[in-house]
């Protein structure tokens, strides 16, 4: 396979890097966090909005949306991207995290998961095939191949024979791309040029859970494969955030620098910029947008509840000094009052601020690596950030 990422500047103290990577719906600066629309839309959000906010990239579920209303349809539509309205990249999950978050609801064996659908109880196959399949018909930028997410904690037999599977999917994944793809970029392209790319980027997923041998074995065999990009998978799966950090260490070493590095599911802001400084370089997360419609709120100190009754006669922003489209025109007082008076506003107006605060930090990321002053903007924000919530 073809690199198709650049590097454009490594970061003097630690292992942040700032890069491109192209994909056949433009390019995606990074180090990027990507919100995620899981069932082709992120949740209160238009697209247009969502390309004010600055996001490059955002995240398709396959096994969600074949579920409903099904990648049949979406294909007739001309693909996810004009069904959703989305004319940036796209990159869909396989279908393998719900393999961990629909555990009672699916049976694996060697050819993939058969799953009872959580809307109707229908049966449901997910496999290398048809996970590739899907992913094509979706039309999506970046595809993810078909992976196992081993339960936390689990023991070191199940983790072994976890990730056993998982390395003969991803295999399998690969050659299903290659068979019903053209090459990744057309020998017409001369050097020098941007790429043409004539299918998806195709990503394998690092699991091994816990143990570092098992995540070493895991990152060599890929990389053995030749894949597009690199995702550290099995985190953020109910395991301690400092275990989350070491299954970082015990992978980034052994991933190529060469290839984009993504860690999925991944967190917090401080998380997210700790992580950059090990050389990750995308970011999804659900936490922005789901707590948001609770009424908690992120801002570059911590999180807080808009629901707290301190803030009935705040006629101040959400986050002083924020430049969001909710701070600027809006209270906490009003929002406050959105969300006791139960309207659609309020959640959309915390959803806008805290995906700007997500995107808005991984922008000044970008920055900061390009400057050469990153490890002093992570410092800084870390130290700063409270992670217990906010009176």
């Amino acid at each position: 396979m073809t690199n198709v990422f650049e590097i454009v500047k490594n970061d003097p103290k630690s292992s942040a890097r700032a890069g491109r990577l192209w994909t056949r719906h433009g390019v995606v600066e990074t180090p990027v966090f990507m919100p995620v629309g899981t069932q082709g839309t992120v949740k209160c959000m238009t697209p247009e909005e969502l390309h004010e906010l600055g996001a490059q990239v955002i995240l398709g579920n396959t096994y969600h949306l074949v579920v409903r209303p099904g990648t049949d349809l979406i294909a007739r539509a001309g693909g996810l991207h004009k069904f959703m309205g989305w004319d940036g990249p796209i990159l869909t999950d396989s279908g393998g995290y719900q393999v961990f978050s629909l555990a009672k609801l699916r049976k694996i064996s060697r050819d993939g998961v058969e799953f009872q659908s959580h809307v109707d109880g229908a049966t449901l196959f997910l496999g290398p095939r048809e996970s590739m399949a899907a992913q094509l018909a979706l039309g999506s930028d970046v595809a993810m191949a078909f992976d196992e997410c081993p339960h936390w904690p689990c023991d070191r037999e199940y983790a072994c024979s976890s990730l056993e599977l998982t390395l003969e999917w991803a295999a399998r994944c690969r050659e299903e791309v290659e068979r019903a793809s053209s090459p990744l970029i057309s020998n017409d392209d001369q050097p020098g040029e941007s790429p043409v790319l004539r299918r998806p980027l195709l990503f394998g997923i690092v699991q091994g859970s816990v143990f570092a041998d098992l995540r070493e074995r895991s990152a060599r065999a890929l990389v053995a494969l030749d894949f597009d990009g690199y995702a550290i998978g099995g985190v953020s799966v109910g395991e301690p955030p400092a275990e989350m950090l070491k299954q970082v260490e015990m992978t980034v070493p052994f991933l190529p620098s060469d290839r984009p590095r993504y860690l999925m599911g991944v967190g917090t802001p401080p998380q997210i910029l700790e992580m950059i400084a090990r050389g990750v370089d995308m970011f999804d997360c659900v936490l922005p947008t789901r707590v948001a419609r609770n009424g908690t709120i992120f801002t570059a100190e911590g999180t807080y509840s808009i629901r707290n009754a301190c803030y009935r006669e705040d006629f101040g922003p959400l986050e002083d000094g924020c430049g969001c489209y909710a701070c600027r025109h809006f209270s906490r007082a009003y929002i406050r009052h959105l969300f006791g008076a139960n309207e659609i506003l309020g959640l959309r107006l915390a959803t806008w601020h805290n995906l700007h605060l997500y995107l808005s930090t991984l922008g000044r990321a970008r920055a900061a690596i390009a400057a050469g002053t990153f490890d002093d903007f992570r410092r800084e924000f870390v130290e700063r950030y409270d992670d217990g919530e906010q009176a």
